[in-house]
């Protein structure tokens, strides 16, 4: 046998072992898909059997949640917000007549029926500390009557007792005359939350401004 032959023989060797491989390979790799294909079918025809068994079923809550109802917003107050409106409207007139109720002494003054006439002295001498301020000043007549209702109702529901409301002197006015001044005077006098009221001494006003005393809440909220 020459070289040659013996190099093809060689040749033909490995190629057939080459071969064998490859089709064990291929065996191995059919017996375990078979395999897998058994046991995928076994569990399949056990789930199967336990649902047959069982019926249907639902699963369980988890009970590691609860469940919560979306919290709802706030509720708009309209008709609160309506009646107030309609009460700074109704509460205060432009067409009341003041004069027959100040104290026509010096400076003019307010107080209540059955409210002695030393509430309004302390009143000018500064017994009371001034707690909140209001100026009216560049406000139109209807803008002031409605800034004046409301500033006297959120002060008495904080349970204020003195306060300053700035109107001006009225030079500025037509004619020099203090419109609003006098409607300030009328307009206080119509809110049942005003005790008194006084001019307001030179440094904290003079003539244009009032000092106004409020009454009380009482522990009804009244």
């Amino acid at each position: 046998m020459t070289a040659g032959d013996a190099l093809t023989a060689r040749s033909l060797q490995d190629l057939q072992a080459i071969r064998r491989a490859l089709a064990e390979r291929a065996a191995q790799a059919a017996a375990a898909e078979a395999r897998r294909r058994a046991a995928e079918e076994r569990r399949q025809a056990e789930q199967q059997m336990f649902a047959r068994a069982v019926g249907p079923v639902q699963p369980l809550p988890d009970r590691r949640r609860a469940a919560l109802a979306p919290e709802p917003p706030p509720p708009i107050p309209v008709q609160r917000q309506l009646d107030e409106q309609r009460v700074l409207l109704e509460s205060i007139s432009d067409d009341f007549d003041v004069s027959t109720l100040l104290d026509t002494d010096d400076q003019l003054s307010f107080r209540r029926p059955g409210v002695n006439v030393d509430v309004t002295q302390r009143l000018r001498r500064g017994d009371w500390s001034i707690q909140r301020q209001l100026d009216l000043h560049g406000l139109r007549t209807d803008e002031a009557r409605e800034a004046l209702a409301a500033f006297i109702r959120e002060c008495h529901k904080q349970g204020l007792r003195c306060l300053r409301v700035v109107h001006g002197k009225g030079l500025g006015s037509p004619g020099r005359t203090p419109v609003l001044k006098s409607r300030v005077q009328s307009w206080l006098v119509q809110k049942n939350e005003v005790l008194a009221f006084v001019q307001a001494r030179p440094l904290e006003g003079g003539a244009g401004a009032l000092v106004v005393l409020l009454r009380p809440v009482s522990r009804y909220g009244g």
